[in-house]
């Protein structure tokens, strides 16, 4: 509408004003909703070329514009806005239109570059909870945004199974896990413990150990016994006491957080941790196999969850390939001076000419850090897809920095699609009892959540009791579509820059911005259109002013679509749906639909009742959300 509007300018506005005319001095706007017409232009810059009043300026375009433009009717001057009001039969077009385009608003599939999106990317030492549900449920939005908006897509995960996270799981895992009466510790299948969970519990326990380590390290050290300290951990030690002499409380506190890191690397529980990793590494036998068999428990226990999720992926990558392309990258990086090695054989690359700092990229041990795998992964999934344009990180706002100076990396290594790269970073989740933390296993199971709000959907849905037609499996299934549904909405519909605070309750209640609300308007439109049976449509349809409404409402959805996707934003979608559900509940609370006896308009309103449904269902499965005929 607006392009052609105008082109017709363009075309025509020399003539008209006299002036030369160029686009940018026609910005037109939504209309303000508290005035009458639907589409405004902002005529200051044509007032000011014309070296005239802004509405004198108006009026000559309205007036211009109403005699060659057909759908126009009328138009209004608000000081230097230009209200244009369109004609019945245009609105009627346009239903016509969106009515006869199966997937109004998409886009032409693979029309556009093929872009790869990473979300999930799980640690293989604990089990997925809160914020990683925000992830997923936003990453996979976003590749299915890219995808309507006509992008190939690729969904990948990079699963984080090596590192000194797995072996801190490992190791309390062969030290502490109970030894059952035929002599084997404790494994899914003998204790019926979830492999996710099993493995994220030992993870717990070694922290617990840890601490009780350090707190005994810190006591020796008061006491001045430094009989098992390093020499190096020692000096920094004496030195981080002395700063603290004179300081005030805060500037303290401070400095005793970093001399319990230090601590910690002066506990035999974390070295031997560091010493499995340099095991693992060099390919040790026993090392490799507990490792290969502790991440079969953690798949096997992550595939259960992300069928619950209705998620999926098309690529899979794990760190413990791809680490050591990165760790070639590196090498070869240091050779043409890309990188520099300090005395203790670390590699680093300085950034302090963007700005930044300088980063590790090789421990002085020579193993990597997880921005060598990055390196390495970015890399290989190039190679892997050649046509790819550009790849999506969706990853927590904590991770802003590393993502900086992981697109910096790769360009100085001579990669340019490193330009095209994009960190999806998003906030956190934030309980009511505060910020989760995993190392204490105060964390929001994913498992347990997604089944809470689905008990939750189930109680609501038995107390409102009209499923009765339904049979159990058909009731359950409906449960679960709604309390997932209200789970995903919630997690989305916030925009992914803002941090959040999860309510479970809210997220599945049938009013306010919520799934469950939308859902619960397309099983109504469903089950009017189920009363009304076949439509053969014989009459021409007509529409009035709260049809027009609905209309123009609708005729924004591939705008709708085409922005959150290029913002890498659900939330844009999602509030659209919420405001069209809202303004299709006013609709059917003013308008008769089934006892209009106006058969032109009765048979209009169905047809946009059709359209409206349709939009929710489509538009919500983008956002991975099932959308019941019945509810």
């Amino acid at each position: 509408m607006e392009k052609s509007l105008i082109q017709v300018l363009l075309d025509k506005g020399h003539d008209w004003l006299g002036i030369e005319v160029s686009e940018d001095m026609f910005p037109f706007q939504p209309t303000r909703k508290d005035v009458r017409g639907d589409l405004t232009l902002m005529v200051f810059p044509v007032a000011k070329a014309l070296k005239c009043s802004p509405v004198t300026a108006a009026n000559a375009l309205g007036e211009h514009l109403q005699r060659e433009v057909d759908f126009i009717e009328a138009f209004e001057v608000m000081q230097g806005f230009l209200n244009l009001i369109f004609s019945k039969d245009y609105w009627l077009s346009s239903l016509q239109a969106l009515a006869a385009q199966p997937n109004y608003g998409f886009a032409e599939p693979d029309s556009k570059a093929l872009v790869m999106v990473e979300y999930a990317s799980p640690n293989t030492n604990k089990p997925l909870h809160l914020g990683h549900l925000r992830n997923i449920f936003l990453g996979y939005a976003v590749a299915e945004l890219k995808k309507a908006h006509g992008h190939s897509v690729i969904k990948t995960q990079v699963i984080n199974d090596r590192g000194i996270h797995i072996c801190k799981s490992m190791l309390a895992w062969q030290r502490f896990s109970p030894i059952q009466a035929n002599g084997e510790r404790e494994t899914p299948a003998n204790s019926g413990m979830k492999g996710d969970k099993l493995v994220g519990k030992y993870y717990v326990e070694f922290e617990k150990h840890l601490q009780e380590e350090v707190k005994e390290v810190l006591m020796r050290w008061n006491q001045g016994d430094f009989s098992t300290t390093s020499a190096s951990a020692q000096q920094k030690y004496l030195a981080f006491s002395q700063a603290k002499e004179g300081k005030e409380e805060k500037a303290q506190a401070a400095i005793d957080d970093k001399i319990k890191e230090l601590a910690k690397s002066e506990t035999e529980i974390l070295r031997e941790a560091q010493e499995m990793l340099v095991r693992w590494e060099g390919r040790d036998p026993e090392t490799y196999l507990l490792w290969s068999t502790m991440n079969g428990w953690v798949y096997q226990g992550f595939d259960i969850t992300y069928q619950r999720m209705g998620v999926d992926f098309d690529a899979l990558y794990y760190e413990s390939d791809t680490f050591l392309l990165g760790k070639d990258q590196v090498m070869e990086g240091l050779a043409r001076g890309v990188f520099f090695q300090k005395p203790d054989a670390s590699i680093w690359i300085d950034l302090t000419a963007e700005g930044l700092d300088e980063k590790l990229v090789l421990r002085s041990d020579g193993t990597a850090v997880y921005m060598t795998q990055d390196i390495g992964t970015a890399i290989e999934r190039f190679k892997d897809y050649p046509s790819l344009s550009s790849i999506v990180y969706t990853v927590g706002n904590e991770q802003d920095y590393h993502f900086k100076v992981l697109f910096l990396i790769l360009q100085k290594l001579g990669y340019s699609w490193a330009q095209n790269c994009h960190h999806l970073s998003y906030g956190m989740v934030d309980l009511p009892t505060g910020k989760m933390k995993s190392r204490e296993g105060t964390v929001v199971d994913a498992d347990d959540l997604m089944q809470e709000v689905v008990d939750a959907a189930t109680a609501m849905t038995q107390e409102r009791g009209q499923i009765s037609e339904l049979n159990e499996q058909e009731r359950n299934a409906l449960y679960e579509i709604i309390g997932m549904g209200g789970l995903k909405y919630f997690l989305l519909k916030v925009d992914p820059k803002k941090r959040m605070l999860f309510n479970p309750e809210e997220s599945i209640d049938l009013n306010g911005n919520t799934g469950p609300f939308i859902q619960y308007t397309h099983a109504r439109i469903n089950s009017l259109l189920r009363k009304a049976g076949h439509q053969s449509l014989k009459h021409p349809w007509a529409i009035e002013a709260a049809e027009i409404n609905l209309i123009k409402a609708m005729c924004t959805f591939p705008e709708v679509i085409s922005e959150a996707a290029d913002q890498y934003s659900p939330a844009v979608l999602a509030n659209y749906l919420y405001e069209l559900t809202k303004a299709y509940n006013s609709f059917y609370q003013q308008c008769p639909i089934l006892n209009e006896t106006n058969p032109a308009l009765r048979e209009a309103r169905l047809v946009i009742s059709k359209q409206v449904a349709d939009i929710l269902r489509r538009g919500l499965l983008i956002l991975g959300i099932s959308a019941p005929e019945r509810m």
